[in-house]
């Protein structure tokens, strides 16, 4: 079986997916869409169908997939048009902008009887599957807290994505995959939501954020994201994941991971009345520790890219398996990013599950 797939938008990420999509003898692409003719000049895929309306591009006797990689604010409309034309649909996140849209279009997927997943391929992230890795294993004890961070210097977003209108800003583009990382990594229910969201320096959309999210399991995670995090410190702003349980912690620094797992020879509940000098003065709680209390080890290597997502998506288009990101889970996503807003908005904690 041969996928004859179409990419509908030719922009940064289209140019991005022909040329990883390129490499999988399974996928055939026949066509291309963007409203910008000049986008299409440089496609690699000889003989390749080039459409300027999506319209037209749906309607491509070969095509049976398309790939939807628009702006948000469009994925609603191009899902439904899709779905109508019986092509199967993969679409960029975020799937849509609210709940409420994606049920409209997973009401037209399902009466045209389509496939239907999103591009969550950040779950192949390494930093992301080597924290998840370590959580798995259950090696740092009861889990409390979940730290994913992500910092950046230089401020403004780009494109369209500056735009509110487009659906732009750093909750839609980066936020809602990084929630969904601590939704695939930590189970059970989501308890409560709570947000604090910044324009620091886009005038329109959101280029700050902190959210946390507590669970039944009593673990809290901790996203924060900011795109002006200034520093003349190399590499400072590295630090991607912090995960504390009550038998050792880790620490996982860059999008290729370095860090290390940290455990101790011995636990003091109390800690007595030795005291340690520091430059703010005499503290028992947070001196250095002696000699041979920290242990320390490297970070479990992980085998990920992302084109193992494809791996799988090429194969849930067989029957062979299931699709690696289920619309439950997008849908469960996208609850949360709404919880998200509405926090930011009212200050409040919003009760979840």
């Amino acid at each position: 079986m041969t996928i004859k797939m179409g990419i509908l938008g030719f922009g940064f990420i289209g140019h991005e997916l022909e040329n990883l999509l390129s490499d999988f003898q399974e996928i055939e692409l026949v066509a291309l869409c963007d409203i910008e003719p000049e986008q299409m000049q440089n496609a690699k895929t000889p003989g390749i169908a080039k459409y300027q309306h999506m319209d037209d591009f749906f309607g491509h006797p070969d095509m049976d997939t398309v790939i939807i990689a628009i702006p948000n604010h469009l994925h609603k409309e191009a899902v439904i048009k899709a779905a109508k034309a019986s092509k199967h649909i993969l679409c960029e996140k975020p799937v849509a902008l609210t709940v409420e849209e994606l049920d409209e279009m997973e009401k037209a997927v399902q009466e045209a009887g389509v496939k239907f997943t999103v591009h969550h391929q950040r779950r192949f992230d390494p930093d992301f599957r080597t924290a998840k890795e370590i959580f798995d294993s259950k090696e740092l004890g009861d889990v409390y807290t979940v730290q994913s961070m992500l910092y950046g210097i230089n401020g403004n977003m780009h494109d369209w994505h500056v735009y509110k209108k487009f659906g732009g800003g750093m909750l839609y583009d980066w936020g809602v995959h990084l929630i969904d990382q601590i939704l695939w990594m930590i189970p059970g229910k989501l308890k409560t939501v709570y947000a604090d969201i910044r324009n620091v320096i886009n005038k329109e959309v959101d280029d700050y954020f902190k959210i946390l999210l507590r669970f039944e399991n009593n673990i809290v995670a901790e996203i924060e994201l900011g795109t002006y995090f200034l520093a003349d410190k190399p590499n400072w702003f590295e630090r991607h994941w912090f995960i504390g349980g009550n038998r050792g912690s880790a620490f996982i620094d860059g999008f290729k991971p370095n860090g290390k797992i940290c455990t101790t020879s011995r636990l003091l509940e109390n800690a007595g009345s030795k005291r340690t000098m520091t430059s703010a003065g005499p503290t028992r709680s947070f001196g250095t520790p002696a000699p041979g209390v920290l242990i320390t080890k490297d970070l479990p290597e992980v085998n990920t890219s992302h084109r193992q997502y494809f791996d799988n998506f090429v194969n849930a288009m067989r029957g062979e398996e299931d699709f690696l990101v289920k619309i439950p889970e997008v849908r469960r996503t996208l609850s949360v990013m709404e919880a998200v807003f509405k926090s930011g908005e009212t200050g409040q904690v919003i009760q979840f599950e």
